[in-house]
């Protein structure tokens, strides 16, 4: 598997970080506090962003944020565990016999993030969701790379997770406790990428991989490797 594009602009949030310059000196530092507060949504109306999870905040503020003057032919949403928060507290009300809230039910699919985004906007956007386990940021890519083949498209990625509930902890531990990472994706060949056999030798920082690339990205690597689970993808940047 091989293929290239390029980004035309990108957009994260996590604990302590909320702006570019934020995640530039993140790049270049290595003792982050990951613990720090989420950052405050501030393109989200109020009573909406109260309903969200934290995932889903992150989220649909990055979509919001770089859905501004811009035409996607596709918005892709990657994320491993989706509404694990929604759905935790479901299935605690359940085992209480007490009754489901009917918000918690309706916003405990898989697609809340992206129908969210598209609903706020007021923009009819083709959306597709992902979870594919700890290569979802891959497969979304190459999700995009079947619409940016077809010619001079652009997508909109944006890869997310929300807080993990203490009792999947010890199943589910994440060095970035939350977080959301948007690209806008265009045809190109800034970036290249090839699936390659898993090394156990291969380090990189215990980062998701939509934030592995971002941190290769800031740094400025020309060539790196990101794990996944069944093989890694190796990554070379023509800056």
């Amino acid at each position: 598997m091989n293929f290239s594009f390029s980004i035309e602009n990108w957009f994260a949030l996590s604990s302590g970080l909320s702006t570019k310059s934020d995640w530039e000196l993140w790049s270049t530092s290595s003792n982050h506090n990951w613990d720090m507060p989420l950052p405050k949504t501030k393109k989200i109306p109020m009573m909406q962003a109260r309903r969200m999870s934290v995932g889903s905040r992150l989220a649909v503020e990055i979509g919001l944020e770089l859905i501004d003057n811009h035409h996607f032919d596709l918005a892709i949403f990657t994320s491993q565990h989706g509404e694990l928060e929604r759905t935790h507290k479901i299935l605690t009300s359940m085992n209480q016999n007490h009754d489901i809230s009917p918000t918690d039910f309706a916003l405990s699919v898989h697609n809340t993030a992206s129908g969210l985004v598209s609903i706020i906007s007021n923009r009819s956007i083709p959306i597709s969701s992902i979870s594919a386990h700890d290569d979802s940021f891959q497969q979304g890519l190459i999700e995009a790379f079947s619409i940016l083949h077809h010619g001079n498209k652009k997508v909109l990625l944006i890869d997310f997770e929300g807080m993990v509930p203490e009792t999947y902890q010890k199943q589910i531990n994440y060095y970035v406790p939350a977080y959301a990472v948007g690209y806008i994706l265009t045809t190109g060949d800034q970036f290249n990428c090839k699936s390659i056999q898993k090394s156990p030798q291969v380090y990189q920082p215990n980062y998701p991989q939509s934030i592995a690339f971002l941190h290769a990205y800031l740094c400025k690597q020309k060539h790196f490797i990101i794990q996944g689970n069944s093989q890694d993808w190796q990554w070379t940047i023509n800056q």
